[in-house]
């Protein structure tokens, strides 16, 4: 395990909140390809993730600090979460679709179609309370051979849908993204927060009664290179957010409060650990960790 130091910038006055606990980042593991989808099991005390060029997943046990094969091959395994009953849903670019692994292991196809036509290739996922299952489809994964299968676009564009909890159906929820990629819910579920990629900017918008959205203005947007990936939400409502080599830390009104800078460009993270104070990060061919004085916000599972 290595420690590095963390280069820490405060951009506001607010930044004093989220600072102090660990002055350097931990590399719990190196030999990735591409980091990505870190999802974090606390009964289990372990952290799985994926290295999507590999075709694996890999899981670290935080009791032991050891690393091994998760799965493999994974379907080219993107972003992944938990749902309210601890069963793991996934975003697999080689098969295009959405799946839940059960707790006896059988793999549970949610998505991989819409009106009759292949996703994409799903991307990242964010399960809400009601059951409902979020997830965005650029198409990463199928313009080569690299993170996926190389493949033609049967969809007239990259959107973010969601899938009923009840019937299963998938419906479109936002049409007019670029790359739409990482996902939140706002801790009382009424907002969504959507990264862009391309347009290196973060969106958000009110989330319906009936599942549907509204507005999705800017919520926090960079003029400079690079752009957001993945998002997570602390339980003070602040988003941190994957870009480029750091994750930049938002104040809920969208004021960029702080930025953590790591030696790797940055795909995603996740809160976990006991107290849900130690955020694990994948940057390109690494799993580093971070003790922070903030904690996650209560997983879906927990406020079920």
């Amino acid at each position: 395990m290595d420690l590095i130091p963390v280069e820490f910038e405060a951009f506001d006055e607010r930044a004093a909140s989220v600072r102090g606990g660990d002055h350097h980042v931990e590399r719990l593991h190196r030999g990735s390809r591409w980091a990505e989808g870190p999802v974090y099991f606390p009964a289990g005390r372990f952290l799985v993730w994926s290295d999507i060029p590999n075709d694996r997943m890999l899981r670290w046990d935080e009791l032991t600090g050891a690393v091994g094969p998760f799965r493999q091959p994974s379907g080219y395994v993107n972003g992944n979460t938990l749902d309210r009953e601890g069963r793991l849903i996934s975003c697999e670019h080689g098969a295009r679709r959405v799946t839940r692994t059960e707790h006896d292991g059988a793999i549970t196809v949610l998505s991989d179609s819409w009106q009759g036509r292949r996703l994409n290739s799903p991307n990242d996922v964010v399960v809400r309370s009601d059951g409902s299952i979020w997830f965005t489809d650029p198409p990463y994964g199928i313009l080569s051979d690299y993170e996926g299968h190389r493949a033609e676009q049967e969809i007239d564009g990259c959107h973010v849908y969601r899938i009923d909890p009840v019937t299963g159906e998938t419906a479109m929820v936002a049409g007019d993204f670029a790359r739409p990629n990482g996902l939140a819910f706002s801790l009382d579920e009424s907002r969504l927060f959507v990264a862009d990629t391309q347009e290196r900017h973060i969106r958000a918008f009110d989330v319906r009664d009936d599942g549907t959205l509204a507005g999705g203005g800017v919520f926090a947007g960079h003029d400079g290179r690079g752009g957001f990936d993945g998002l997570r939400l602390d339980d003070a409502g602040r988003v941190w957010a994957a870009f480029e080599s750091s994750v930049h830390c938002y104040d809920p009104d969208g004021t960029l409060i702080a930025r953590l800078g790591l030696p790797e460009s940055v795909s995603n993270l996740v809160f976990g650990g006991p107290k849900r104070n130690r955020v694990f990060i994948t940057a390109t061919t690494s799993l580093y960790s971070m003790m922070l004085r903030v904690r996650g916000a209560r997983p879906v599972w927990a406020a079920s």
